[in-house]
């Protein structure tokens, strides 16, 4: 049976593995196989791969928040309260999930219920 590096057990819940644990598999990369050094640390061959090529971490995205204007935004909900998610995404000509996310963004709660109140 192979031994387990003591890095392995540290490391299984995280989304990133750190820098330092990068280094030291690809340090024992050099002698075993990628199949080989991906089952010893419980891996995949793509991650082996693909740290082989850039070893420190992708931290940001290089990606605009968003194209929807978020102070027309703001004040499309002050205009217009009781619209739909789908009649804002008209308006400003995207879809409806990016309507969802930049009122997230906002801190504006979805209409809760479809029919009109009894006033």
């Amino acid at each position: 049976m192979v031994e387990l590096a003591p890095y392995f057990m540290m490391y299984t819940n995280l989304m990133t593995y750190p820098l330092k644990f990068r280094q030291h598999v690809l340090a024992i990369k050099e002698k075993l196989t990628y199949a080989k050094t991906a089952s010893r640390f419980g891996v995949g061959m793509a991650s082996l791969m693909r740290w082989n090529r850039r070893i420190t971490p992708c931290t940001t995205h290089n990606k605009p928040a968003t194209k929807i204007d978020m102070e027309a935004l703001a004040q499309d909900v002050a205009t217009y309260p009781d619209d739909y998610q789908y009649e804002r995404a008209q308006r400003f000509g995207v879809s409806a999930q990016g309507i969802r996310h930049a009122l997230k963004r906002l801190r504006v709660s979805r209409k809760k219920n479809t029919s009109a109140s009894q006033s």
